[in-house]
């Protein structure tokens, strides 16, 4: 998954600006937190972001913050 973790951190770069930290865990976890709240959880959703969905979460949850 490191390729796609990679292109995600890169995505959110390009479109936030944001700084992200890729953190090694192990038993699939992959989650996405903004400002403290969970974004995405592969662990929850049983999969990996499609492109751009990760853009779009954090878009709702700013128009709602």
């Amino acid at each position: 998954y490191e390729p796609r973790a990679l292109s995600l951190r890169d995505e959110l770069m390009d479109n936030f600006g944001f700084n992200s930290e890729l953190i090694e865990s192990g038993g699939g976890v992959f989650e996405i937190k903004a400002n403290g709240h969970l974004i995405f959880s592969k662990k929850q959703l049983d999969r990996f972001p499609n492109p751009g969905e990760v853009v779009q979460f954090i878009e709702d949850f700013q128009s709602v913050t």
